[in-house]
């Protein structure tokens, strides 16, 4: 085996840790960090590791996990912990990153037990801090680097989670007892919302990742932003063709069905946009075919001749997503033709193995046809000025910068902009009419003539960037189109349009133990959800829980139940119920008299504490870290009120009167406050805490001004309303059934027979030498699989070849292919 790493890489550190900490031997080779060592990347990867079978291991956590499964040790549910700790919890400024990978690897360089976190915020405080991020960059030897942490101070091992309290000190602790007490006073109701919304200064929210960008929105209006929330359906090209041959349908009828359908899937999951629009518009054609021709005008659109794949059964050239083969560069089996999945290599169809049409499985043939490309390489210098500027000032996430940057490390080539279709829309050239422009480079003009639907005012949010910040949301799969291609034909047209200044992008979500698949039936889609009967709200909450920021996650059913019933249910839930029952049952419906004492004081400038921590999260879109704050504080208050026990002193004297009421009045007004934090994850449930409490209108806007304030917003006095629950428990049977109606076709792997008295039992060495290699290899094969999750089916299928090559194996050395039954074990 041999081990790519390079120096100053913290997952490389990870993995070298883990790689001495197992024993497993390999070669390590040490390389820059932009030298490219494995053949079918376009790009540099480290760590990889090369396996004996010939496969490449990628990723930091999959190497990790097939060292420690190829030594023999468990991988317990901690060691899995600290693993996607890891991916999930680092900053991206380097300094942070490797100040924390410090604090996570501290305890396997020095034999300490696993942490699934780790004391953060004390390593941050150590001096030693100053200067770890340079010595990590430093050290070549990981025996060097281990001696160097040794001889650092420890701060007392304690594990980052959740119910772990930060201490506050005096001066916080009177300061937030100060807050408190400025109330809502002089703070002005917050003014409705009013379409169209005026052009002043403002952000633009464009959006493929709804959920997020409705959460971003929401808070973005709850900090007084003035912001723009557009979305819509993209409609044309080859699927909606298709689509609409299918159900028997024009393709405009087949746009207006499915136009109709999403609207009430996003209406249901309360996604709040300003304006949900789509591109089967005359505005669209009429802004698409005006940047088209800005840009053939300025020379930035070149004819070519291109070989495609036609398909003669259909009659018709094949589209990129409508043809599959084998990948030229590592031989995966379903390449499409732009790209391939296993290895992100850039494909031209034709040079696809083996190439079939999707829609009839026949061969297609390869024609010639002329098309127009844009020139990206004479903008290529227009659109790194650009990126700098962007990626220097905005809020990009880091698999954005990462993936744009690979596409310029590479060097930009020209890419076709037009296709021989029938629906979409129509170039407007003389020379190529009768064809249609790329979706891609379509499609992201929509953003454009979707505004230009909702407002005649369009152009003050599309060519005003000195006043106007965009967000684009999206997964991973798409950020080359709206950080490359889309910027270079706007920065073409030279009409002063409005850029991309924050590109958020997240990983993959799977589903259970493998990915969604609509063929086979795998996986929620769209309207599905509605039809489970568990509330769209709680689908929100779960979804943005596991978000799958710093890594790919996965939706599981057993998982969803188990955060419905602990954190919604028993966490925030029973808080919030309980204190507005106390106030309800004790008070006569009324916040009673409140008099502070330094315990009260502690818990509110915890919660300020988290507050903030929520605000700062938010204004970088990270948004599943900003939804534990909500959580924390929950958390805090469930403590609080059990520790003062309101119930019992309600019995007692005055003095313990005036505690319990004291408790129920701070414990209502944390309760508004988890309302307001609520609003942008879980509106439905957010209005109800407030219709509930009888909050006032500009509750939320006073505490979400500035840096965060937590104030009393429910004076002593203030009258609530009727209190009841606010989620329901999840049962196991409901759960069982949704994950069988969810699970697709099971397939079982099915391995050839090969039955015990077709196998020569007589001794052969050379036979068995070369079959223990290939019980090697498959192992590797096997282990490799293992750590990178891979679905059941196909390591079931992997571990049944595994054994048939050892009974093979046994019978080459002499012995009994087939184990011998146990002794006295009941069946």
């Amino acid at each position: 085996m041999k081990l790519f790493v390079s120096d100053g890489n913290p997952h490389c550190l990870k993995v070298l840790a883990v790689a001495e900490l197992t024993g497993v031997k390999c070669d390590i080779c040490h390389a820059s960090d932009d030298e490219r060592l494995v053949p079918f990347l376009s790009h540099p990867v480290r760590p990889v590791l090369l396996l004996p079978c010939g496969q490449h291991l990628f990723k930091a956590n999959p190497i990790c996990l097939y060292f420690l499964e190829v030594s023999g040790r468990d991988v317990c549910d901690l060691t899995s912990q600290w693993l996607e700790w890891e991916a999930a919890e680092l900053q991206e400024e380097a300094t942070v990153v490797d100040i924390v990978l410090w604090a996570a690897l501290y305890p396997l360089l020095s034999n300490s037990s696993f942490l699934p976190g780790e004391w953060f915020e004390q390593v941050n405080a150590l001096p030693v801090c100053q200067t770890v991020a340079q010595r990590v960059q430093q050290q070549k030897s990981l025996e060097s680097l281990k001696r160097f942490l040794q001889k650092q101070p420890l701060p007392p091992a304690r594990c980052r989670n959740e119910d772990a309290e930060r201490e506050m000190t005096d001066e916080e602790i009177q300061a937030a007892g100060a807050t408190w007490s400025r109330g809502l006073a002089d703070r002005p109701t917050p003014a409705e919302r009013r379409h169209p919304i005026q052009a002043i200064l403002q952000y633009l929210r464009c959006s493929g990742a709804v959920l997020t960008a409705d959460v971003q929105l929401s808070y973005g209006r709850l900090r007084g932003w003035n912001a723009l929330f557009v979305c819509g359906t993209d409609e044309y090209g080859t699927a909606t063709e298709n689509k609409a041959r299918e159900e028997g349908l024009s393709p405009q009828e087949i746009c207006d069905k499915y136009h109709a359908v999403h609207a009430s899937i996003y209406k249901w999951f309360q996604i709040d946009f300003d304006h949900f629009g789509r591109t089967t518009t005359e505005k669209q054609t009429e802004i698409a075919q005006d940047i088209f021709w800005r840009l053939y005008d300025r020379g930035f659109l070149i004819p070519d001749t291109v070989d495609q794949l036609h398909c003669e059964n259909c009659q018709r050239f094949l589209a990129d997503r409508f043809v599959e083969g084998i990948c030229p560069n590592c031989r995966y089996p379903e390449a499409r033709g732009d790209q391939c999945d296993k290895c992100g290599r850039l494909i031209n169809a034709v040079e696809l193995k083996d190439p079939q049409c999707k829609v009839c499985k026949r061969t297609p043939v390869v024609r010639s046809s002329a098309h127009l490309f844009l020139d990206l390489p004479k903008l290529e210098s227009q659109l790194e000025q650009w990126l700098e500027q962007s990626m220097s000032t905005g809020n990009w996430t880091s698999n954005a910068r990462h993936i744009t940057r690979s596409w310029l490390r590479d060097g930009l080539k020209p890419r076709c902009i037009t296709r021989d279709l029938r629906w979409g829309t129509p170039v407007p050239h003389p020379d190529f009419s009768g064809k249609v422009f790329y979706v891609w480079f379509d499609a992201p003009i929509g953003y454009l003539s979707i505004t230009a639907s909702y407002t005649d005012e369009w152009e003050k949010w599309w060519k005003n960037p000195e006043k106007v910040e965009l967000y684009n949301f999206m997964a991973k799969d798409n950020v080359p189109f709206h950080s490359v291609v889309f910027p270079c034909s706007l920065l073409g047209a030279q009409d002063n349009y409005t850029l991309v200044s924050n590109l958020i992008a997240t990983e993959y979500l799977n589903y259970e133990d493998t990915k969604f698949s609509k063929s086979r039936g795998v996986g929620v889609f769209g309207d599905m959800a509605k039809d489970t009967d568990i509330p769209s709200d709680v689908w929100r909450f779960y979804l943005l829980y596991l978000r799958p920021e710093g890594q790919d996650s996965a939706f599981s059913w057993a998982d969803m139940a188990l955060k419905n019933n602990s954190e919604l249910l028993n966490n925030l839930g029973n808080f919030i119920n309980r204190a507005g029952m106390f106030a309800s049952k004790f008070f006569e419906g009324r916040v009673p008299q409140m008099e502070l004492q330094q315990e009260d004081k502690r818990l509110l400038a915890q919660v300020g504490f988290e507050l903030r921590q929520y605000i700062q999260l938010l204004d970088r879109v990270r948004i599943r870290d900003a939804l534990k704050c909500i959580l924390n504080i929950s958390r805090h208050g469930n403590q609080y009120i059990q520790v003062n026990e309101p119930w019992k002193k309600i019995k007692g004297g005055d003095e313990d009167r005036l505690r319990a009421g004291t408790v129920t009045g701070v414990s209502v007004n944390v309760a508004c406050l988890l309302s307001a934090m609520l609003r942008p994850y879980m509106p439905a449930v957010s209005a109800t805490i407030r219709e509930q409490l009888c909050a006032p209108a500009n509750c939320a806007d006073a505490m979400f001004q500035g840096a965060g304030s937590f104030v009393c917003t429910l004076p002593a006095g203030h009258r609530i309303g009727t209190i009841s629950p606010l989620f329901q428990k999840l049962e196991a049977e409901q759960i069982e059934s949704l994950k069988r109606r969810f699970g697709g076709q099971q397939v079982t792997a099915t391995v050839p027979a090969s039955p015990s008295a077709t196998i020569e039992t007589s001794a052969n060495p050379e036979r068995a030498k070369q079959l223990l290699q290939e019980v090697a290899e498959q192992g590797d094969r096997v282990r490799a699989l293992k750590a990178q999750k891979a679905e059941k089916t196909l390591i079931t299928a992997e571990v049944a070849k595994l054994l048939q090559l050892k009974k093979q194996l046994a019978a080459a050395e002499g012995k009994n292919p087939e184990p011998s039954p146990q002794k006295g074990k009941k069946k």
